[in-house]
């Protein structure tokens, strides 16, 4: 049977390695949830207003946020910004504030999709019975735009774990930097450790997000 390097997860620490690398995807995935989504909502709700100048500037910044690959906003934060304004950011803060930018960027367009896409005569028939613009939101909009927007994001949650991957390129020791760190230190005793550590980090990865996935499918069935 060939040797497909998956000793290599128990010798030592490596194992403990694996999975203090996970948290930290976890947790800057976690924090950047927490700050982006409330700001996604806000800014959502601001795009569907009917002024002009407020529209522009969130359009802009959606569309540059978006177009821009996560990888480019990584180097000009952690690298580019450093040197520019002499500003002393970990690579856990710049891939934070990275993370926030994007997140907040897809959650505001999944908030104004969902708001633009309410029929017209909701708003007429809740003008019709007396409603007033809270009690409209209160009643008949939020609670169907919260059906709507949980699963999808959720959805976002599992992208922007996955999306963590690339927090290695500015140095942040998260699970894919150990792994590296694992199959060089053990390149010589076990030359095929990369199989065993690489699959290792796809199991965790899948141990991370396939829980989140369900639950999206879950609601989305159960709301849909």
């Amino acid at each position: 049977m060939p040797d497909l390097g998956i000793s290599v997860l128990f010798k030592g620490k490596n194992l403990p390695r694996l999975l203090g690398g996970l948290w930290a995807a976890l947790r800057i995935s976690l924090i950047s949830v927490v700050i982006s989504f409330p700001l996604g909502i806000l800014l959502g709700a601001l795009m569907t207003l009917k002024n002009p100048f407020v529209k522009a500037a969130m359009r802009i910044y959606l569309e540059f946020i978006r177009i821009m690959p996560q990888m480019v906003l990584l180097f000009l934060f952690y690298f580019g910004t450093t040197r520019a304004f002499g500003w002393d950011l970990t690579g856990e803060t710049a891939s934070v504030i990275v993370f926030v930018l994007w997140g907040t960027a897809e959650m505001s367009d999944l908030v104004r999709g969902c708001l633009i896409s309410f029929p017209a005569h909701q708003y007429e028939t809740s003008e019709a019975l007396g409603l007033g613009k809270a009690q409209l939101y209160r009643y008949i909009i939020i609670p169907q735009a919260v059906r709507r927007l949980i699963p999808l994001s959720v959805n976002l949650v599992t992208r922007m774990i996955k999306t963590t991957s690339l927090i290695l390129m500015i140095g942040v020791v998260e699970i894919l930097k150990v792994a590296q760190q694992i199959i060089e230190a053990n390149r010589t005793a076990s030359p095929n450790a990369a199989f065993g550590v690489y699959l290792a980090v796809f199991f965790l990865y899948f141990i991370a997000c396939w829980p989140i996935s369900m639950l999206a499918q879950y609601l989305e069935r159960k709301w849909g």
